[in-house]
């Protein structure tokens, strides 16, 4: 265990041999439901860094956060058509098998989401519980037409506080209530320092991903992979500025699944941060939920 970080650095492989890098904290041999932490299309595992720390240290409890291939820590993939959420799906169960993880509670942001909802369908039965973060079965057009505006397409800052400058100026309506040091710290958590520049800490070619989907088409809802979560306790969350999660979807997640909490984070937009202790209150109620479930 790093000190400075609180977490250990696992690696594991992919099926195709690609390393994937695994954030974990806590004591592995934990007895308590471990946590399964997937983040959002361009993001990281250091975005539930204070959320993991959190879980972490009440149980104590073990807790995972992955980098998908192409993203922090992980290898790039050679062929940019891999990534694709088939893919990252079998990356992400390739992973909880290296890890011994039989079941869990994932927290999925946005990407993650979806990833979590199509685990459901393929294997119900490793998921105990689901906290949803500013992301449903139907996705708003309007937020991925932004994030293709500015996934591998943002100008190199020279420093930290001059990406969280450049972050400010594309999301200051998104996020109205961010001062300096919570632009910093996703200026920090967006670019990474190599060979003395800052880059950013995922693939650039994940930008054509993004390119190849029609957005004047109707996006494909994704209600029966929502309903794959009907066996087990929902904290669906909306960040209250998101383009991405509409209300009306939210409300109705609400009511189609027998027991799926709603909450919209005020002041937040497209993904809310989860590592304020109101967050970790919510997110550890859902935990308890699931845990007196699996017991």
């Amino acid at each position: 265990m790093n000190s400075d970080t609180g977490f250990r650095s696992l690696f594991v492989s992919a099926r195709d041999g690609l390393k994937l890098h695994v954030r974990e904290y806590g004591p592995q041999a934990a007895s308590l439901l471990p946590i399964v932490c997937l983040a959002g299309l361009a993001r990281t595992s250091a975005d539930f860094h204070e959320l993991a720390l959190a879980l972490s240290e009440d149980g104590p409890r073990r807790v995972l956060a992955l980098d998908y291939r192409g993203r922090g820590r992980s290898d790039y993939a050679k062929d940019w058509h891999d990534y694709d959420i088939r893919i990252e799906l079998d990356d992400l169960m390739q992973m909880l098998a290296a890890t011994g993880v039989e079941e869990a509670v994932f927290v999925g942001t946005s990407r993650g989401g979806l990833l979590t909802m199509a685990l459901g369908a393929a294997r119900p039965a490793a998921i105990r519980g689901v906290v949803l973060n500013d992301v449903g079965p139907v996705i708003d057009a309007r937020g991925l037409l932004r994030i293709r505006g500015y996934v591998g397409k943002l100008p190199t800052p020279r420093s930290f506080a001059e990406g969280a400058e450049i972050l400010k100026r594309l999301s200051d309506q998104q996020f109205p209530l961010f001062g300096a040091a919570e632009w910093e710290v996703m200026a920090r958590r967006t670019w990474t320092e190599r060979n003395g520049a800052l880059v950013p800490d995922y693939d650039p070619r994940l930008l054509k991903t993004l390119e190849e989907l029609d957005l004047e088409a109707p996006l494909p809802e994704l209600w029966p992979y929502f309903a794959a979560l009907n066996h087990v306790p929902v904290l669906a969350i909306r960040g209250e500025n998101s383009d991405l999660l509409a209300e009306k979807t939210l409300a109705e997640m609400g009511t189609r699944h027998p027991r799926c909490e709603t909450f919209t984070a005020p002041g937040q937009g497209h993904a809310p941060l989860l590592g304020s202790k109101d967050m970790v209150r919510r997110i550890g109620r859902l935990i308890a939920k699931a845990e007196k479930q699996a017991a």
